[in-house]
């Protein structure tokens, strides 16, 4: 059953970002820092599921008139259609203060300036291409850009080795593409005082399978 960590995930984090603004073949963001601003806890969900996902491929077999259309539905009863129940722990009531950086891609360079403008004025005005959300869509996320320098709320004293955590879920050494295979990278998470600090990419410690993407 899926279990929540007990911090947002750097990859997560990455994603409210890119909700707001982002040029994927110009720039990528990467978190630095997430600070704890209210202590961790935990809510249980259960939800219903269903087994079955759509293949592009049988679409196509439909609209083509190949494969007469065939409904996914809730209460099928075969073992690998109909619903199943997923039981959830996840964060309730979170609040962080995200620090990240806008890393421009080999001949933007000199478009940074622009980049981060364009995100100031989106974010100063509460707009984004797409409601944010914490790591799953079902978790909206609401966000407020704060001033550098402003009078902010210390993080909550909170120590915890998290042991290895999801870094990202692709590969940020080059600009993807929405057809990319899944490339999964760790590392060790510490929170120190409220604080988690989050390696550079390119960083030892960003743990990357061998193989490439899966």
């Amino acid at each position: 059953e899926r279990f929540s960590y007990p911090v947002i995930t750097p990859s997560a984090a990455r994603g409210i970002f890119d909700a707001i603004y982002v040029k994927p073949s110009q720039f990528r963001w990467q978190i630095e820092r997430i600070e704890i601003l209210s202590p961790p806890s935990y809510i249980a969900l259960r939800r219903n599921e269903v087994k079955e996902k759509i293949s592009v491929d049988l679409v196509w077999q439909w609209m083509n008139g190949r494969e007469p259309p065939r409904p996914i539905l809730a209460d099928a009863e075969g073992e690998n259609t109909g619903r199943t129940q997923r039981q959830t722990m996840a964060l309730r009531d979170v609040r962080y203060r995200l620090h990240a950086r806008i890393a421009p891609w080999p001949g933007f360079e000199s478009m940074l300036p622009a980049f981060e403008q364009q995100f100031q004025r989106r974010a100063s005005k509460g707009k984004c291409f797409y409601q944010p959300y914490f790591g799953c869509r079902e978790f909206p996320a609401w966000f407020e850009l704060r001033p550098s320098g402003a009078c902010e709320p210390p993080p909550c004293p909170l120590d915890l080795d998290v042991g290895l955590m999801l870094y990202d879920v692709f590969d940020l050494s080059r600009p993807g593409a929405s057809t990319d295979a899944p490339y999964i990278t760790l590392f060790r998470a510490r929170v120190k005082g409220g604080v988690l600090e989050v390696p550079a990419f390119d960083d030892p410690a960003v743990i990357k399978l061998p193989g490439g993407p899966l």
